[in-house]
């Protein structure tokens, strides 16, 4: 605002100065020496002016170097609390696990207790004569041997009976141990759970807050284009880079993985949920969408729409947390404005391989993602690319990998082939190992 009153009273200043120089030539000295005195205070005007502008550049610099730390910090964050969820929820399976142990054990316990008590009553009917009187009987000898026989047997099973159900408690008794301490293993991974929410949320508070100065800062439009113009010539450069890099070391495509290039219009969206942004449409000013904004909730997963290595992976003035898949042959394709990244440079993915999970990062005050494919560095429309959208303006992935699948199995009922190996004759057709796996599934239930 002050930048702003400072630029009406330079033009204010000037109007007065121009429109004055008709008096001027006739005046006196002292009317000369007043202009230029006003021509000198216009000048350091303008001086002071563009100072102050080169500050607020400074600043806004400042502003994108602290928004760019704090969510590094906020995908580390993220990152760390995805793996503790998954922690917990494998404890909680092995708690389910051990309960079901316990309850075997106790059952076991109670049929050795009802075991011993039939045997107890065994004994008292076939003991009531006592060593003694077995010993005094006149009957046979072979008799009275087999009969001790007989009663040393039934006191050798019950001292192993009883030595049974002792192991059975002592087992039970471990049981219990273990259980308690998963117990405790379970809760502090809550706590923790719930520490890394908090963290998370105060972290998401001060990035709100950086972006809200730096909209302050940034609401004159031409500001607002120049930072968008940077930020496109930004990632030019670096996808330029990218193709050099690609063009020395090319990719090799796998003999399962059919090359990007033949997939056009079956390739999976990295993300369910709203296009908030098409492609080509206009973003600000002249400039348009090269990509696309798919609007979705934040935290969810982003999966890489083809096989390929990632390119790059990291914070992209502009685009937030971003990372770039080569796929070969000059194809790429871009997310970003995530919340965290789960692969790095350099590393190989398949086909709905989970690579990051979707923010907001970048400036942006929703959720969502900006996805966008190049081919030699042109970027291309992806609605041309993915699966043919449903319904509206909502992508989604699960219902066309379905199809497709549907469609392979129609082909294998036609043609009265069951086999294994005329499965993977059709499944050569089926693009995305999440497309080949929900193919096997729906196969083996055809």
């Amino acid at each position: 605002m002050a930048g702003v009153i400072r630029i009406k009273s330079v033009v204010i200043c000037l109007f007065l100065f121009l429109a004055s120089q008709g008096r001027v030539a006739g005046a006196p000295e002292n009317k000369i020496k007043q202009s230029e005195t006003q021509l000198q205070q216009i000048e350091g005007e303008i001086k002071t002016l563009r100072a102050d502008l080169t500050e607020s550049g400074l600043h806004r610099n400042q502003l994108l170097t602290e928004l760019k730390e704090s969510e590094k910090r906020i995908g580390l964050n993220a990152k760390r609390l995805h793996h503790i969820g998954e922690l917990l929820r494998q404890q909680q399976e092995r708690f389910d696990d051990l309960e079901q142990r316990f309850a075997v054990q106790q059952e076991a316990l109670q049929t050795e207790r009802d075991a011993l008590k039939r045997q107890l009553r065994a004994a008292y009917a076939m003991g009531r004569q006592q060593r003694l009187k077995i010993l005094l009987n006149q009957q046979d000898p072979a008799i009275v041997s087999r009969l001790m026989v007989y009663y040393d047997y039934f006191n050798e099973a019950r001292l192993r009976q009883m030595g049974r159900i002792r192991q059975a408690m002592d087992g039970l008794q471990q049981m219990r141990v273990e259980i308690s301490n998963e117990r405790a293993q379970l809760l502090d991974l809550e706590s923790r759970e719930l520490a890394e929410q908090t963290q998370l949320e105060a972290n998401r508070q001060q990035r709100q807050e950086v972006v809200d100065s730096l909209g302050l800062e940034m609401r004159d439009m031409s500001d607002r284009l120049a930072a968008l113009m940077k930020d496109q010539e930004q990632l030019s450069v670096l996808l330029t880079q990218l193709r050099e890099q690609q063009l020395s070391a090319p990719l090799e495509q796998t003999a399962e993985a059919l090359p990007i290039s033949s997939l056009q219009g079956k390739l999976r969206w990295p993300v369910k949920g709203r296009i908030e942004a098409s492609f080509g449409t206009t973003k600000a000013g002249n400039l348009k969408w090269d990509g696309m904004i798919i609007a979705a909730p934040e935290g969810n997963e982003v999966y890489a729409i083809h096989r390929g290595r990632v390119a790059f992976a990291d914070w992209l003035r502009g685009f937030g947390l971003l990372i770039i898949i080569d796929h070969g042959s000059g194809y790429m394709s871009l997310y970003g404005h995530n919340q965290s990244l789960f692969r790095e440079t350099g590393e190989w993915v398949e086909a709905g391989e989970r690579v990051a999970l979707v923010g907001r990062s970048g400036g942006r005050s929703d959720s969502g993602i900006y996805f966008g494919i190049r081919i030699g560095g042109d970027p291309v429309n992806p609605k041309k690319w993915c699966q043919r959208i449903q319904s509206g303006n909502r992508v989604s992935f699960l219902p066309a990998f379905e199809q497709s699948a549907r469609k392979s199995v129609k082909q294998i009922e036609y043609s009265g082939l069951e086999s294994q190996v005329s499965k993977r004759a059709i499944l050569s057709n089926v693009s995305g190992s999440a497309v080949k796996e929900l193919f096997w599934r729906v196969t083996d239930r055809a």
